[in-house]
């Protein structure tokens, strides 16, 4: 059995058998290829903000993915067993403790451990996954612009590990080794300043980098303009801070495009959107019509080199790297991204071409798609 078990697993097996029938296949080929299984960690950071995005029901119009030739995941994950659950990630910004230091500035701090948990990636398929608080992507940091940022890093795993900012920083901060690299039991603190602003990421930069990627050690990481620092652009700006009037217009959604590879060949078997392959197929995205949608979108897909996302039925702006103000692309339905790109989508479903209903995106590489890479905004008039 075993020696055809890792060709079955192969991702183009898995498109020539179908999801359906590997999905126990794939539990089996887990156990004997040596996954063991690894002790659970404490659960990610806090739960969902109570956004419309996070009100899981049945969808307005019946569910159409099921019709995209058939190939979808059957059954569903464990999110209470995982720790942590996609849609409750879309809106689920950490934060940190705020205090304020002796010169008036804002500190945020924030508490992360490096924890080994395995993890079901799809109905019945479990991944030995390194994390960052316990959940894949690891919590969604949210800071502004020009705040103190101090985080406490914690490894609990067997491995090095690290946390690299997609920033601005000293080197000794930079989470490469020499710089932020800690062993197991070990403790580190990063500090340095929120900027620039913009959707950026945090990961492990511990060696081998691209182990220590596709095994989870990856997450958003958002610093919103400070207005003030932006009097031209300065109802935009406000529009991006969390908190604000303006900004609580807006549904905003954390989007990380990830992928995993089950049996260890260096080609992925399962892709997603904040890890569940087909979460957001089984159960659409809830939006307000009448609402403007930002996502932010981050790409740390790896053996692959590009991913994408493309909207149905719909066009947005996008800011690339989130640090610009006004858009770097107007009125676009696909952004490709390499890993670690990143950037904004602003888009909206008011107009009278757009009738409530179920609308998809995904990624454009069929492949991606079939395997686990899709879901529907399920767009209403209002919230019952």
């Amino acid at each position: 059995m075993s020696r055809w078990l890792p060709s079955l697993l192969s991702r183009r097996g898995f498109l020539g058998a179908g999801l359906v029938a590997t999905a126990g296949a794939a539990v089996t080929a887990s156990e004997t290829l040596g996954q063991q299984s690894m002790p659970a960690g404490h659960a990610g950071h806090g739960g969902s903000s109570g956004s419309v995005a996070s009100q899981a029901s049945t969808p307005s119009t019946p569910n159409h993915a099921i019709s995209h030739g058939s190939m979808i995941t059957v059954g569903d994950v464990d999110n209470t067993r995982n720790g942590f659950d996609p849609t409750a990630m879309l809106t689920d910004w950490y934060t940190g403790e705020v205090s304020t230091l002796p010169d008036g500035r804002r500190l945020r701090t924030f508490e992360i451990r490096a924890e080994e948990k395995e993890i079901e990636i799809a109905p019945g398929v479990m991944f030995p996954a390194w994390t960052f608080n316990g959940r894949v992507p690891g919590p969604a940091l949210r800071a502004t612009e020009g705040d103190r940022l101090r985080i406490v890093f914690q490894n609990y795993g067997s491995h090095p590990h690290s946390m690299h900012f997609h920033g601005i920083h000293a080197a000794r901060m930079d989470g490469v080794p020499g710089a932020g690299v800690i062993q197991p039991g070990e403790e580190f603190v990063y500090e340095f300043d929120a900027k620039p602003f913009g959707c950026h990421l945090y990961h492990c930069h511990a060696m081998p980098l691209a182990r220590h990627m596709h095994k989870g050690m990856y997450g958003l990481f958002v610093v919103d303009p400070d207005p003030e620092r932006h009097p031209e652009y300065a109802d935009v700006a406000r529009s991006r801070l969390l908190g604000s009037p303006e900004n609580a217009e807006w549904q905003e959604l954390a989007m990380v495009m990830n992928a995993f590879d089950t049996n260890f060949d260096g080609e992925n078997e399962f892709y997603a959107c904040n890890t569940i392959a087909h979460c957001f197929a089984k159960q659409p995205i809830k939006v307000v019509r009448n609402r403007p949608i930002r996502i932010y979108l981050v790409n740390v897909t790896e053996f692959d080199p590009i991913n994408s996302f493309h909207l149905h039925g719909n066009f947005f702006n996008y800011f690339d790297t989130g640090t610009s103000l006004t858009p770097t692309l107007k009125t676009v339905d696909l952004i490709t991204q390499c890993q670690a790109q990143r950037g904004i989508l602003e888009f909206n479903y008011a107009d009278q071409d757009h009738e409530p209903g179920l609308y998809m995106f995904h990624a454009h590489q069929s492949e991606f798609t079939e395997l686990g890479w899709m879901g529907m905004f399920d767009v209403v008039e209002a919230l019952s």
